[in-house]
């Protein structure tokens, strides 16, 4: 099982003075993927939905939001989930950048978790990698982690790395995370 913590830094572009930082704790097994965002701030003051049960929802992106990205390495094609403080969850199927479908049924149906404080609110969600693709299970997988933080001064985006001068987390180069293949689990 292999486990990481990863700091988000926001685009230059998109400051925020009301989030301090967005940081993802992961855990990846041959079979799921375990996220944990991380955002402190003046929580009070960030728009962040409130909780309704675990269901598909659609433009995601547009309000406070955490994301991942996976693709094997070499292959062009990825996944993109989207996971809201709501409990809304969203997962695209691309075959190049930004060429791709929503997936519209409940095969890849993640868990999620919204806790909050005063001074920061955290999301986990686990997902079972089968269901996005059978080969993510054996593969290495690049990753991209970002948010999108909607609050009282406007829109901030968080992510791995910036490669871009305007906010694009699907630019394959904000991939960054590279997860190894995990070993041979123990029966």
């Amino acid at each position: 099982m292999e486990r990481k913590s990863v700091p988000l830094s926001c685009h230059p572009t998109k400051p925020s003075r009301l989030v301090r930082s967005v940081a993802v704790h992961l855990r990846r097994t041959r079979a799921e993927l375990e996220l944990s965002f991380r955002v402190e701030g003046e929580i009070a003051r960030l728009r962040i939905p409130a909780w309704n049960g675990v269901r598909i929802g659609s433009e995601l992106w547009r309000h406070t939001c955490c994301e991942v990205f996976l693709a094997r390495e070499g292959d062009a094609r990825y996944h993109e989930l989207n996971f809201a403080p709501s409990g809304e969850w969203a997962a695209y199927a691309l075959r190049d950048y930004r060429d791709g479908r929503m997936i519209a049924n409940e095969k890849p149906t993640p868990r999620i978790a919204v806790r909050r404080a005063d001074d920061a609110f955290e999301l986990d969600a686990s997902i079972g990698l089968e269901a996005l693709s059978s080969a993510y299970a054996r593969a290495p997988l690049c990753v991209g982690l970002s948010a999108v933080i909607e609050a009282d001064d406007g829109i901030s985006y968080w992510a791995i790395c910036h490669p871009r001068e305007k906010p694009d987390f699907h630019d394959r180069r904000g991939f960054a995370l590279r997860l190894d293949a995990p070993e041979a689990e123990s029966r």
